[in-house]
């Protein structure tokens, strides 16, 4: 009775046809167990129940089936894809036999230049804070400027520290922000080298796909697009989409931007590079729901974080009642 009674309030808002709402869900990592430096992550369980839900109250489609058919006005009513960005290893051993025993498709859109033994900055930001045992990280002398002194005596001083430093180092120069990372693991004085094995092999990726799963783009590098030249972010989109179509021996045809927020992380020359590249859609990371008259490259993506199922629902809903408003596109410069 309830779940049925869950079908029809999302009908209300997400109908079959030329009124449909496409709800696109944004993962990036499925731990196996729960991380005390991220108790909001989600796990394996975590995921297992989120994906228990969205099977009963959803109609799953691959993202390119989706976005065809919000094109062409019959998508069918609760459409719903999902999504995961960067390419972590946990992708593959822990996402996808979930997705495999719900039925579930899904599109992984990979960073390719952290396959085979890549680290992103982040994760050296991350692991180095976890990993060091000095109880306060002075990084006052860092290549990109003064970050700071952090006390490390808990968890919850470790997650203040990472939440402080990832923001100051995203926007950085790309070169400038690997340089930056790897000198504060340097300074964190870490005995055990960081880990090699956080993101997918290119064995894995081809696993993904003859899995039945969408491998999607998302640059070589991970760079913020809006803060390099439109020669890199071309370089980097026709790159990145040149190497999974060579692992996979089939088109890719799917982008998503890096961090994805429109205005911020990447603007209208990026958008019109990415149709320029050959992609037929793309993914932001704006919240709320895809209609008829969205732009297929800058598709809103969204994923509720409570825990139990009535607030995951009812978030989910109401992300149905949100129209992204993104701003139009120009022609790149030469």
């Amino acid at each position: 009775m309830l779940q049925s009674l869950s079908r029809h309030l999302l009908e209300l808002r997400s109908p079959a046809g030329a009124g449909a709402r496409l709800s696109i869900l944004i993962f990036h990592r499925v731990l196996p167990q729960p991380d005390p430096l991220f108790p909001g992550e989600v796990d394996a369980a975590r995921f297992d129940r989120i994906c228990g839900w969205v099977a009963r109250w959803f109609n799953v489609l691959p993202l390119d089936a989706a976005v065809g058919r919000l094109r062409a006005g019959d998508l069918p009513a609760r459409a719903l894809a999902i999504t995961f960005d960067d390419g972590y290893e946990d992708n593959h051993s822990q996402a996808l036999p979930i997705l495999r025993r719900h039925g579930l498709p899904a599109t992984f859109f990979v960073a390719t230049g952290y396959l085979d033994g890549g680290r992103m900055w982040n994760d050296t930001v991350i692991e180095a804070v976890r990993r060091t045992r000095l109880p306060v990280l002075d990084l006052s002398g860092l290549p990109a400027g003064d970050f700071g002194r952090h006390s490390l005596g808990d968890a919850a001083s470790r997650r203040t520290a990472i939440a402080s430093l990832l923001p100051r180092l995203k926007h950085l120069d790309p070169a400038l922000r690997e340089h930056t990372a790897a000198a504060l693991a340097a300074q964190a004085q870490t005995q055990a080298a960081l880990p090699e094995g956080l993101m997918m092999s290119s064995a894995q990726v081809q696993s993904l796909h003859r899995a039945g799963m969408q491998i999607g783009a998302h640059t070589v590098s991970h760079p913020i697009l809006a803060r390099i030249s439109d020669d890199a972010a071309r370089a980097e989109m026709t790159q990145s989409k040149q190497v999974l179509e060579d692992l996979i021996a089939g088109p890719v045809r799917l982008f998503a931007y890096p961090n994805g927020k429109p205005g911020v992380d990447y603007g209208p020359a990026a958008v019109a590079l990415a149709r320029q590249a050959g992609f037929d859609a793309a993914v932001s990371t704006t919240w709320g729901s895809a209609s008829a008259d969205s732009d297929p490259f800058q598709l809103p993506r969204f994923t509720p974080w409570r825990q139990s199922r009535l607030r995951f629902g009812a978030d989910l809903f109401n992300n149905l009642k949100r129209h992204a408003a993104l701003p139009t596109t120009r022609a790149p410069s030469s």
